[in-house]
């Protein structure tokens, strides 16, 4: 089965500079705070890392294929495999775009449309996260609370 030509895409303006919001994604001791709850280590190219997600007993293995600092890191993740790239603007010396992209996917039908779903959901909720620790210093703890157990 070939890939979509479908890219998902979610995007949310910080107000932090570039640097700042950058680093948020590279570091996992700040990344913790708003999306995954541990990883094996820094994002840096040509590394694969692990995030675990130890609330749902859930993990992912991160290859990363380009870092561009305070401009792009491009992985691919997931299962099935697909490309994320986060893509960083700075709109002014305290503001900041990143845009997340998801492409690849080798799905049609109903499983291209549950996949499409999920991506946009997930990454507006780590962008929602991102943004309240970045700007507020407030742990909303929205991965944690998307999927409450009973």
């Amino acid at each position: 089965m070939e890939d979509s030509n479908v890219i998902i895409e979610a995007q949310m303006l910080i107000r932090k500079p570039v640097a700042e919001v950058f680093q948020a994604f590279i570091d996992p001791d700040i990344t913790r705070h708003f999306w995954f709850t541990k990883s094996s280590g820094k994002l840096e190219a040509g590394k694969t890392v692990t995030w675990e997600w130890e609330m749902y007993g859930a993990s992912t293995q991160v290859f990363v294929k380009k870092i561009i600092p305070n401009q792009l890191i491009s992985t691919v993740w997931g299962e099935p495999k697909t490309s994320v790239d986060y893509e960083f603007t700075a709109f002014s010396d305290e503001t900041a775009l990143v845009r997340i992209q998801n492409y690849g996917y080798a799905l049609q039908g109903e499983d291209l449309i549950r996949a499409i779903k999920d991506s946009t959901g997930g990454f507006t909720t780590v962008l929602d996260g991102l943004k309240a620790y970045l700007e507020h210093g407030i742990h909303l703890n929205l991965v944690l609370d998307k999927f409450p157990k009973k």
